[in-house]
């Protein structure tokens, strides 16, 4: 392979006027035998320029990871796929390792990618002497080594992070070799504070935490190993940064190597604590692990830590995500008396001079704030940036400990009330008081003591601050009445205030983090609480606009829920202004696919989705106004057009959606147009969304099924899909909705002329049924269209079924089928399921030419038929049964609901007792036991005896007015029997006394039914 031909091309990806042919000529040479070695040759070689270096990295490692593989052929195909040669792997393997080790750091970060790919399909098989290639680089004398075989061993300890315990035994091989050497190595450099040591120590620390986060390896590490690290792990968050690193900017300092190590420190032992270390809330086989952790490690790692927090009190520098990790190591701490009592002494000062100040309005949210308002609000309501905020971290710890520990509730109301209370005050001081009295809502609202002043500090301090000049208060305080929005007035004049000012608050503020929190707010009152849904129905128009104007400019998700939610509470109301309403969020929708970032920013799509769903959420509502629905159609066709023709594969569920709103009433024209765009959409990503578009096309058969058969393309599109489907391997539900479309379009259109597509329907269910089926679900779905057909043109089936034949079956298919359906019956689940089953077997004891298959199940089809019976009475017997008052054992409101527990207890100390206890007793079913098990029957029968999830795609035969099942078998078997009573008695020798009489009973029933059909016509 010529290395100068390479980096010639190479070299050609850079300059945009050569991309093309030199992407061309990469693409003719990368399947030659020794193309990717070289590629390695020329990553590594220095008189290579710099760009083309990187260039072959990044072509290195997509090769690695599309191509390193082994890949067998796709179903049909001979060709074996390219796979990277078995050589060329081999000097790869050989050289990969000295190449992390060698490189500079860009060139490094693709190469340990390739390193992840190979490991996960090399290791252990065909490369083990990586452990052994490894070892030797750790056990070198030469530092240089170190940081780039760290970072080869950290890919091989990644590949394993989430494996299961048993999975993991060749990484804990390994791990028998490593795991000394790297605490040897981190305690030998714990000294030294350079910037090459520290950055060492941190690689040591992201391996040991990617070892133990998922799965401690107790075989691996015992207590005295433990210990060891323990002590690693202190010394390293117990030191002091140099004092230099204060020179950096603050905003940079959280990236220094120092801060980092700390921050690797505290997750791990964070980590440790949470899910090892806290007896009670551990599985059983970190039991003794977790004593040891709490009695031995605990209370030294928080005295630690106690000190850090001390620090950043006295305004010494911490970094956020290591005053973050600190936080919810004591956030553990408060579950447990020993960590409890030593943090006990200072939880006052953390809640007031720590905690405090962090959910205080701060300077960095103020210049957030003025520069970006739209940014303020997307980081405020971004779960995934707030996570890393100590400020969450903090809210956690005082929630818990107000919840768990007794003094701390009562101290801290009465800190935050004095603030309130002093005119005179910071207002970024109140900010805080109101964050922590809103974030503690939901324990407040448990406690009357505080619950029924709640009234009078919303209406003393949180209503003036609507009206602050400080929009930060403002916001602020329409979140506290969101927060407190269950709250049960007794002043009905206090909840209209709370409604009208927050309801102008979203009108009138120029600031649109006010209107964004004004909005949360106001849908939370009004849901909650009903006078409010009374007091802002008059103002539902200008409200519903006004959001709609806030969605547009923030494209906030949160507010497409809100809106969602109103539409919901004001259904009546929304009609006159729906269309309007649907229209701008279309716009808005048009607007954010087509933006530049859109691409990039997971936000875009999640709000795209919003408002699909939005704007489903109108459809459903505005169901009965059909003329408000056909002004909506034009509106939606556009919105699904433009996913189709881009396309957004992403929200091809909630279009799909939006087609079946438009489709339950009547079929427009253009609606008939969509099915045939959807065959097309249908024929590229097929199966995936088959289940999807099933109750759009449940529409198409049953809405207008005139027009359906008006032009024969209309079936044949649908006939295609459901055979594609059921031809290729889609996954059992999604050709268990195909066989169910296919039942319906027969029995929707019994005695409407479809008798050529009966046997092209049969033949597709059961060539499917003749290649076997796992689920029984599958197998009656399939014979359920047969059954369908059979109901349809009795005749005509037997004639399909005679005349079919599949390779690799004996028998007939005809008494392949009608064996099949015998052997299958107590498989037919629900109400239609089983009543197709029961008009099927009728019909087919009716037969005036019977198949002879028929005289060797005989006696099996009216006991079949019996079993069916008596199963549609249970099921229409639990239906009417009440359903339990699921309200009848909650707690009353006025009630205190106390959770707090004493300083010398555990939180888990209960639960365990209460495991105990139960080891202790002697077996037999206690009165709760005995309750919890007809518990389980009642769910069994339930399961039984409720209808499939396929059922709600009805048919004629569901309708009030359609068959019914006792009359339809009744007068067949009255039938058979006075004109072949030699088949008649065939049928019912074998019945038992029990199955006679049942037999009776639903002659009476058939009888009872038919005089009632009688009156009603009359």
């Amino acid at each position: 392979m010529d290395p100068n031909r390479i980096i010639q091309a190479l070299k050609g990806t850079i300059d945009p006027n050569l991309r093309i042919a030199a992407e061309n000529e990469l693409n003719q040479s990368y399947k030659i035998i020794n193309f990717a070695p070289t590629l390695l040759q020329i990553i590594m070689s220095e008189q290579v320029e710099f760009p083309v270096r990187q260039a072959a990295a990044i072509y290195l490692k997509n090769m690695v990871s599309q191509y390193w593989q082994d890949r067998e052929p796709c179903l049909g195909e001979v060709v074996f796929p390219f796979n990277v040669h078995e050589n060329d792997r081999q000097q790869i393997r050989e050289h990969i390792v000295e190449s992390i080790i060698r490189s500079p750091e860009s060139i490094r970060a693709q190469l340990t990618m390739c390193l992840r790919a190979i490991i996960k399909h090399d290791f252990p098989g065909r490369w083990t002497a990586i452990v052994d290639k490894l070892s030797m680089y750790l056990q070198s004398q030469n530092g240089g080594s170190w940081y780039g075989s760290l970072l080869a061993l950290y890919q091989l300890v990644k590949t394993y992070e989430y494996r299961k315990a048993e999975e993991r035994e060749p990484l804990l091989a390994a791990m028998q070799i490593f795991l000394p050497r790297i605490q040897q190595l981190i305690s030998q450099l714990l000294a030294d504070a350079t910037i090459f040591s520290v950055l060492i120590q941190k690689q040591i620390l992201k391996i040991f935490y990617a070892l133990v986060q998922y799965s401690l390896p107790l075989q691996l590490i015992n207590n005295t190993l433990m210990t060891q690290w323990m002590e690693i792990l202190r010394a390293i968050i117990d030191r002091d940064v140099p004092a230099e690193t204060l020179e950096v900017d603050e905003d940079d300092r959280p990236e220094l190597a120092w801060w980092k190590c700390k921050k690797w420190a505290l997750r791990i032992i964070t980590r440790l604590f949470e899910r090892y270390g806290s007896p009670g809330n551990v599985t059983k086989e970190y039991y003794e692990f977790a004593d040891f952790f709490l009695k031995t490690y605990a209370m030294g790692i928080q005295q630690v830590l106690l000190k850090l927090m001390d620090q950043h009190r006295q305004q010494q520098y911490v970094t956020p995500r290591v005053l973050q990790q600190c936080l919810n190591y004591l956030n553990q701490g408060l579950s447990h008396s020993l960590t409890w009592k030593q943090m006990k002494p200072h939880m006052q000062t953390i809640c007031q001079e720590v905690i405090f100040p962090l959910m205080c309005y701060k300077d960095e949210d103020e210049k957030l704030w003025q520069e970006d308002p739209y940014e303020y609000i997307r980081m405020k309501f971004n779960l995934y940036d707030d996570q890393a905020l100590p400020a969450t971290a903090a809210q956690g710890v005082l929630y818990k400990a107000a919840r768990k520990r007794k003094e701390v509730l009562p101290q801290m109301m009465e800190f935050c009330h004095q603030i309130l209370m002093d005119p005179s005050r910071d207002p970024r001081k109140k900010d805080g008081a109101l964050h922590c009295i809103g974030a503690l809502a939901d324990l407040l609202l448990k406690k009357r003591m505080y619950r029924e002043q709640m009234e009078l500090m919303l209406q003393n301090y949180v209503f003036p601050l609507l009206n602050s000049p400080m929009g930060y208060l403002r916001a602020r305080s329409c979140w506290v009445l969101h927060c407190f929005s269950p709250l049960r007035f007794h002043d009905e004049l206090v909840l209209r205030n709370a409604v009208e000012l927050v309801r102008q608050n979203l009108i009138d503020d120029k600031e649109m983090p006010v209107k964004v929190e004004a909005a949360m707010a106001l849908q939370t009152l009004v849901s909650n609480q009903e006078q409010a849904k009374l007091y802002i129905r008059p103002h539902i128009r200008p409200v519903m606009q006004e959001l709609l104007h806030v969605v547009k400019e923030t494209e906030n998700d949160d507010l497409t829920n809100v809106i969602q939610k109103m539409i919901c509470e004001y259904n009546q109301e929304v009609a006159a202004i729906a269309v309007d309403m649907t229209q701008n969020l279309a716009e808005i929708f048009i607007r954010v696919l087509q933006s530049e970032e859109y691409e990039e920013n997971e936000d875009k799509t999640v709000m795209a989705l919003g408002i699909l769903s939005t704007i489903d959420t109108i459809l459903t509502v505005m169901e009965d106004h059909k003329e408000i629905t056909q002004q909506l159609e034009g509106i939606c066709l556009q919105v699904i057009g433009l996913v189709l023709q881009k396309p957004i594969i992403e929200f091809y569920e909630e279009i799909l959606s939006l087609a079946f709103g438009l489709t339950c009433q009547t079929i427009s024209p253009q609606m008939w147009q969509l099915l045939g765009v959807l065959y097309e959409v249908f024929q590229h990503d097929c199966f995936d969304y088959f289940t999807d578009m099933m109750p759009l096309l449940h529409n198409y058969v049953t809405v207008d099924t005139d027009m359906l058969l008006s032009n024969p393309k209309h079936l044949e599109i649908i006939y295609s899909m459901c055979k594609k489907v059921l031809t290729i391997d889609a996954g059992e539900d999604a050709e268990c909705h195909a066989a169910k479309l296919l039942e319906v379009i027969i029995l929707q259109c019994k005695g409407r002329g479809i008798d050529q597509c009966i046997p092209l329907f049969v033949e597709a269910v059961l060539e499917r049924l003749m290649r076997g089926v796992k689920s029984s679900e599958l197998r009656t779905m399939c014979l359920q269209v047969a059954i369908a057909a059979l109901y349809y043109n009795p005749a005509l089936l037997i004639h399909t079924l005679e005349n079919m034949h599949f390779q690799h079956s004996p028998q007939p298919i005809t008494a392949h089928f009608i064996n099949q359906w015998m052997n299958d019956t107590e498989f037919f689940l629900g109400l239609h399921d089983r009543k197709m089953c029961i008009i099927g077997l009728s019909v087919l004891m009716e037969l005036p030419i019977r198949p002879a298959v028929l005289d060797g199940v005989s006696a099996q089809i009216v006991p079949s038929i019996l079993l069916l019976f008596l199963a549609l009475k249970h099921l229409n017997a639990s239906r009417l049964v009440n359903k339990p008052n699921l309200l009848a054992n909650a707690g009353a409101l006025d009630e205190d609901q106390n959770e707090e527990i004493p300083s010398d207890e555990d939180e888990v100390t209960e639960n365990r007792n209460a495991m105990q206890q139960q080891s202790s007793i002697p077996t037999g079913p206690t009165a709760e036991e005995e309750e919890e098990e007809d518990d389980d029957e009642d769910n069994w029968d339930n399961d039984c005896f409720e209808g499939t999830p396929l059922e709600e795609y009805s048919t004629p035969l569901d309708y009030d007015n359609g068959e019914d099942e006792y009359q339809f078998f009744a007068s067949a078997l009255l039938r058979v029997q006075s004109t072949d009573a030699a088949w008649y008695q065939c049928l019912i020798a074998s019945l038992s006394d029990d199955q006679k009489k049942q037999l009776q009973e639903i002659y009476s029933i058939s009888q009872q039914k038919r005089s009632t059909a009688a009156k009603c016509q009359w």
